[in-house]
C-alpha cells in the first residue's frame, strides 16, 4: 500500500545519457551500466554517484511493498464475477505481463542510464514525454489516494460504532463523510504538510504487515464461518423457517469455476491496479547492491510471484466465504461485532491513514516539476498544492458510490499506461536500431505489447461506460 518516493529522482552522470553499443548491451547483465574501456588514467563512468547498499532480500521487500495496495480488497469481488479458474488464469497473465514490462523498463534504463520513470519519458519524447509520464503517475496516485480515503470512509464508522456499542446508521456523528473530513483535517493533512517524508516512509512495512494479517484473518474466517452467505444478523433474527433459510444458503454457496457477467468489465482493471509498481522499479534498481539487469529482474519476479500467491489466496478464501454476494470492498462484508475483524479494520485504517501523505508527496513533486521547475521552495505553494489535492480527492471520494468505481477507472487508464503502453513505447524509441532493428522479434513483441495495452484500455472503459449508461453497475446491490 506504500508508494516510495520515486518521483523527482535526478539523472545520473550526464555522460551516460547516450546509447550503448551492441557489445555493451550484451554485457549489461554483468554490470548495471557498463562503460567502454576508459582512457589511461581516466576513472570509468558509473551509473550513479553513490554505491547501492540494499540487499536482494530487502529489495524484494521494498518492491513487494510498492506492489501491495488497496486493490487486494477488491480481488474477491473480481473472482465472484469471473470464477475461480478464470480469475487465477487472468491474474497469472497480468503478473507475467507485469514482469515483461519491467524487463522493458530495465533494458531502456541500461541503454540511457536513467533511474526515474518520468525521465525515461523525457529521453524518449523530450519534455512532452516527461509531462505525459508525470501526468499518468499523478493520476494513478490520485486513484490510490482515493481508494485509501474510501476505506477510511467505509470502515471508520464501523470501528467507532463497535467501540461505542452503537449502530453507525442511527447517529449523525458516525457518518462516513463526516469522519473522513475530520481525519483529513486533524491527522492526514498536517502530516502531508511535512517538508520531507521522514519516518512516514517506514509505513510501507506496516502496510505489508497489515495485509498479511488481513490474509491470515480471511483464511481463518473461512474455516470459522463456513458459508457466510445469508448469515447476517437480520437473517438469523428473522422468523423465517429454518428449512427455507438453509435451502437459501445451499443455493448460494456454490463456487463457480468460470463465469462471465456484466460486472466482468471491472475485474481485469482491478487486477491491473493491484500490480502497478513500475514508477518504483528504477529507484529500487539504483539502490540495489551490485546492481545488474538480471539481478533486478529476479527481484521483480520474486516480488510479483509472492504478490500473485498472496492475491490468489486472499481472493479465493474471500470468495469461498461470501461467494456471489461479496462486495467490492471485502472487509465490509464481515460482522461489525467480530473482535478479530475489528483488529483487522484498525490495522487497515492505521496503515492507510499513514500512507495517504506518502502517496501525496510524489503528486506534489510532479506538479512542482511540471509547473514550477526552477522555483525555490515556498511554503505557500507547498500548502496550496496539498490543500487543492485534498479538496479535489475528498470531493471525489464523497461523490463516488463504491470503491469498485475507483479501482475500475484507475485500473482502466493509468494502470495499462504504466504497465503496457509506456514501457513498450520507451523500448521502441530508446533502444537503438543498431542494437535491435525495428523488425526484430524483441521490438515486434514490444509493439504488440503496447497495442494490447491500448485494446485493454479501450475495451475496459467501453464496458464500464456501457454499464453506467444502462444502470447495470448497481446490479446485485454492489
Amino acid at each position: 500500500m506504500s508508494i516510495p518516493s520515486a518521483m523527482g529522482m535526478e539523472l545520473q552522470d550526464p555522460k551516460m545519457n547516450g546509447a550503448l553499443s551492441a557489445g555493451a548491451m550484451g554485457r549489461e547483465h554483468k554490470s548495471f551500466l557498463p562503460s567502454h574501456n576508459p582512457a589511461p588514467g581516466r576513472k570509468p563512468d558509473q551509473f550513479m554517484d553513490f554505491e547501492g547498499k540494499t540487499s536482494f532480500g530487502m529489495s524484494v521487500f521494498n518492491l513487494s511493498n510498492a506492489i501491495m495496495g488497496s486493490g487486494i480488497l477488491g480481488l474477491a469481488y473480481a473472482m465472484a464475477h469471473t470464477g475461480i479458474i478464470f480469475f487465477l488464469v487472468l491474474l497469472l497473465c497480468i503478473a507475467l505481463l507485469s514482469s515483461y514490462s519491467i524487463h522493458l523498463l530495465l533494458t531502456c534504463s541500461g541503454v540511457v542510464g536513467i533511474r526515474a520513470y518520468e525521465h525515461l519519458g523525457q529521453r524518449a519524447f523530450r519534455p512532452a514525454g516527461k509531462v505525459v509520464v508525470a501526468t499518468v503517475i499523478c493520476l494513478h496516485n490520485i486513484g490510490a489516494m482515493s481508494s485509501y480515503l474510501f476505506i477510511i470512509k467505509s470502515e471508520l464508522p464501523l470501528v467507532i460504532g463497535t467501540l461505542l456499542g452503537m449502530e453507525p446508521e442511527g447517529h449523525w456523528f458516525l457518518k462516513g463523510n463526516l469522519l473522513l473530513i475530520i481525519i483529513n483535517l486533524f491527522i492526514i493533512f498536517p502530516l502531508a504538510l511535512m517538508k520531507h517524508l521522514g519516518y512516514l516512509g517506514y509505513t510501507s512495512g506496516l502496510s505489508l504487515a497489515c495485509m498479511l494479517f488481513f490474509l491470515i484473518s480471511v483464511i481463518y474466517k473461512k474455516f470459522q464461518l463456513g458459508c457466510a452467505v445469508g448469515r447476517n444478523e437480520t437473517a438469523v433474527e428473522s422468523e423465517a423457517p429454518l428449512d427455507h433459510l438453509i435451502q437459501g444458503l445451499n443455493r448460494s454457496c456454490e463456487a463457480r469455476m468460470f463465469t462471465v457477467d456484466s460486472q466482468m468489465s471491472y475485474t481485469v482493471p482491478i487486477m491491473a491496479f493491484a500490480f502497478v509498481c513500475h514508477p518504483e522499479v528504477l529507484p529500487i534498481y539504483s539502490e540495489l547492491s551490485r546492481p545488474s539487469q538480471r539481478q533486478m529482474q529476479a527481484v521483480a519476479n520474486v516480488s510479483i510471484g509472492a504478490m500473485f500467491c498472496m492475491y490468489g489466496l486472499t481472493a479465493t478464501f474471500g470468495y469461498l466465504t461470501f461467494y456471489s454476494s461479496v462486495e467490492p470492498e471485502m472487509l465490509h462484508m464481515y460482522s461489525q461485532k467480530d473482535l478479530l475483524i475489528l483488529c483487522v479494520r484498525l490495522a487497515v485504517l492505521l496503515a492507510v491513514t499513514l500512507t495517504v501523505p506518502v502517496v501525496l508527496f510524489p503528486i506534489r513533486r510532479a506538479l512542482l516539476q511540471l509547473f514550477f521547475p526552477n522555483k525555490a521552495f515556498s511554503w505557500a505553494r507547498h500548502v496550496a498544492i496539498a490543500l487543492a489535492l485534498f479538496v479535489f480527492v475528498n470531493i471525489l471520494v464523497i461523490c463516488v458510490p463504491t470503491i469498485r468505481d475507483i479501482f475500475g477507472v484507475i485500473g482502466s487508464t493509468s494502470a495499462p499506461s504504466l504497465i503496457f503502453i509506456l514501457p513498450s513505447i520507451f523500448y521502441l524509441r530508446i533502444v537503438p536500431s543498431e542494437v535491435e532493428p525495428l523488425c526484430s522479434r524483441p521490438k515486434v513483441q514490444a509493439l504488440c505489447f503496447g497495442v494490447l495495452g491500448i485494446l485493454f484500455m479501450v475495451v475496459s472503459l467501453g464496458f464500464m461506460f456501457a454499464n453506467w449508461a444502462t444502470g447495470q453497475s448497481h446490479v446485485s446491490g454492489h
